[in-house]
């Protein structure tokens, strides 16, 4: 398995797992259009983040499926005074969970985030997520403190 930050020739491909993604977190509105020209922005080169996809490396490097993908971004910590690496999303194709993917990936990000100078990597899961969570406690990452809090923007 290679893990590589995602060209524009890749970018299609990994699509169809961001769907994936926000239909396991049961997004009712998923939008083709509207999540190619969000995720657009975290295409190798990006000031904004970067999108990584694990593939087979034993498949044609133009035709393979991807088998997951993390999408990084960059942001501040104010208490560190320091840049930070969000990974905020972390999906896994079923066929193949359990091989190797999700670690692959979570070490690239963190690898990212070492070249970067980063003070760390963080993400976060959904309460109910234990087998996410499995595979994050044996990285060695510590469950943070802080709770999560969320406003909606817009009036209802």
């Amino acid at each position: 398995m290679r893990v590589d930050p995602v060209t524009e020739a890749e970018f299609e491909r990994v699509l169809p797992l961001i769907a994936d993604y926000q239909r396991f977190y049961e997004v009712e509105d998923v939008s083709e259009e509207r999540n190619r020209a969000f995720f657009r922005r975290f295409i190798f080169p990006s000031d904004d983040g970067l999108m990584l996809a694990a593939w087979n490396d034993e498949d044609d490097p133009d035709e393979a499926a991807p088998l997951g993908y993390a999408c990084l971004y960059w942001f501040f910590s104010s208490t560190r005074a320091a840049e930070t690496v969000l990974m905020n999303d972390l999906f896994v194709t079923p066929e193949a969970r359990g091989q190797g993917v999700g670690r692959g990936l979570i070490d690239a990000g963190l690898e990212t985030t070492r070249k970067r100078g980063a003070a760390h990597l963080e993400w976060a899961t959904a309460p109910d997520n234990k087998t996410a969570q499995r595979l994050y406690d044996s990285t060695g990452a510590e469950q943070s403190t802080w709770l999560t809090y969320e406003i909606a923007a817009a009036a209802d």
